[in-house]
């Protein structure tokens, strides 16, 4: 799948930068991006987008309030930590995770395996 649009929430820019430049170079586009929870809050209530990757623990702050908006807008999402994939919120275990630092075949991957069958739009 190419030109999907991303939603993604990270706290240290640079990351956050070198992930929407991955994506473009894989022919997708990020149409909303947030370096804390509040900022991603409104944006992940409106915001249009194929799919989301969220840092788990993003400021201090684990992210479980932004996954429960998308899980009940059911928008799809990757949660992304460098401390581990033990530490998605309890009520989302079952989402897919990457885990920091991840290579670019590793994000195409990823993609591929949520968005592969899924035409652009389509809830989770």
């Amino acid at each position: 799948m190419k030109n999907a649009a991303f939603f993604l929430v990270e706290d240290e820019a640079l990351l956050r930068m070198m992930t929407a430049e991955m994506l473009e170079e894989l022919g997708h586009r990020v149409v909303a991006e947030a370096g804390s929870i509040s900022a991603a809050e409104p944006l992940a209530r409106t915001a249009e987008f194929d799919l989301a990757f969220l840092d788990i623990n993003v400021g201090g702050k684990i992210i479980t309030p932004i996954a429960e908006i998308l899980a009940d807008r059911g928008l799809p999402f990757i949660f992304v930590s460098g401390y581990g994939l033990e530490g998605r919120p309890m009520a989302f275990r079952d989402r897919p995770a990457l885990r920091k630092p991840f290579l670019i075949e590793s994000l195409a991957d990823m993609i591929e395996r949520v968005l592969g069958n899924r035409p652009p739009g389509a809830g989770w």
